[in-house]
């Protein structure tokens, strides 16, 4: 069905978001990590291709 998301869809979803919010206190509390922000953004893009090929 369009417009539909399955669990593991909205569960890598959450965990992505649950990441930025996690490198972003990191990098507030303790300074920029480049490896925590380019782990973040493969696992964003993971997520994105999830969601597109669920679609």
């Amino acid at each position: 069905m369009p417009g539909s998301t399955n669990g593991s869809t909205k569960a890598m979803g959450a965990l992505t978001v649950g990441g930025l919010v996690l490198v972003t206190a990191y990098t507030v509390a303790l300074g920029s990590n480049g490896w925590l922000w380019f782990g973040w953004v493969v696992l964003g893009l993971l997520t994105l291709a999830l969601a597109v090929t669920q679609a």
